[in-house]
């Protein structure tokens, strides 16, 4: 055992994996019984909150890479969440809508996912859940590239 790494406990990408994990797996839950990964729920409110949109600022959006990205969109669009059309400023490019279905969708589903959120919040206590959120957002801009 080497003494000079730090305790995985102190380690940050580790330690935001098991917070990540311990928050996702309620969501996977819910996502399960609609038939939807967690990838596929992320575009979803991504179109729904942002609206229509190329697949680039979908991603960047999302947290997903463009290859990724792209079978997602597919299985979408196979079940009817959402619909691409060309751009009508660049025919090579395209542009995604969330559909009805899609919308419906989130809507069904989103008491639920809140509802898991508002439980961690209510063991951690509003003002540090929200103190979290700002420290990750922060860190997230103050490390972009």
């Amino acid at each position: 055992m080497s003494s000079d790494l730090p305790n995985t406990s102190r380690s940050l990408p580790i330690a935001l994996l098991r917070a990540r994990e311990r928050v996702m797996r309620p969501v996977r839950a819910i996502l399960m019984d609609v038939g939807i990964t967690e990838q596929q729920w992320r575009v979803l409110r991504v179109l729904e909150e942002e609206g229509p949109q190329d697949p680039t600022r979908i991603a960047d959006g999302a947290c997903l890479l463009l290859p990724s990205l792209t079978r997602i969109l597919q299985k979408l669009e196979e079940k009817q969440l959402i619909s691409r059309q060309p751009d009508p400023d660049d025919g090579r490019k395209q542009i995604v809508s969330i559909t009805a279905n899609g919308t419906r969708i989130i809507r069904d589903n989103l008491g639920a996912s809140q509802a898991v959120f508002e439980g961690i919040q209510a063991k951690m206590g509003a003002e540090r859940y929200e103190l979290l959120l700002d420290l990750l957002n922060e860190l997230y801009r103050d490390t972009s590239n």
